[in-house]
């Protein structure tokens, strides 16, 4: 009988204590299981929440920036575009052959009777009637008088030289209009070759043919 009481007074003791623990702690188990059933949510970054410390965007108008043109745009004049043009660091032989042609067949005349003589030399190296490079067209025999057996003289105006190099630069460049388009001739103008080419312009003291 004794033993019947002590089993049935175990039982009872634990049967308070379960008691007493789910009393004690009431949201344990039902937090977990909410835990567990209930998916995370991941905010997309245009809804999470903006940092307090992250700095707002500028409001101020930007500065404009100036954009460099080209000597040509800004130049009114062949002789303001000459004396934007920077003289090169090293002339190549093309270069100073064209500027050679240009400093001895018409450093007397105009800025724009040099830039015609330019660009007859640089016409002919294109036409296929010459030779092709600029140095040939010079130094072709008979054509230009100023070469004497192969050999150029003496420059000895350094602003002439200068205001030829420049023309020259701008020529091969074709930065500026020619006001004798096409020629592939010219001679002075108190000749009488008796040529039968097509006149295209005269200037100063030159008249231009192709």
């Amino acid at each position: 009988m004794s033993r019947i009481l002590n089993a049935a007074s175990v039982a009872a003791v634990g049967m308070t204590a379960f008691a007493a623990l789910s009393l004690a702690e009431p949201g344990f188990a039902s937090d977990l299981a909410a835990d567990a059933n209930i998916p995370a949510i991941t905010l997309p970054a245009a809804d999470a929440p903006a940092d307090s410390d992250a700095a707002a965007p500028s409001t101020e108008a930007e500065t404009p920036v100036d954009i460099a043109t080209d000597d040509s745009a800004v130049a009114d004049t062949l002789a303001q575009l000459v004396a934007a043009t920077p003289k090169p660091e090293t002339i190549d032989p093309e270069l100073r052959c064209l500027a050679q042609a240009v400093y001895f067949e018409s450093r007397g005349e105009s800025l724009a009777g040099q830039l015609a003589v330019a660009h007859v030399v640089i016409n002919r190296a294109k036409s296929g009637r010459f030779p092709t490079t600029l140095c040939g067209v010079v130094h072709q025999p008979s054509q230009f008088s100023f070469v004497r057996r192969g050999k150029m003289p003496a420059v000895r105006n350094a602003v002439q030289w200068s205001n030829a190099l420049a023309i020259a630069q701008i020529a091969r460049d074709d930065s500026w209009q020619n006001r004798a388009p096409g020629a592939l001739f010219f001679h002075a103008r108190y000749v009488s070759p008796g040529w039968r080419k097509t006149r295209i312009a005269q200037i100063d003291n030159h008249i231009f043919y192709r």
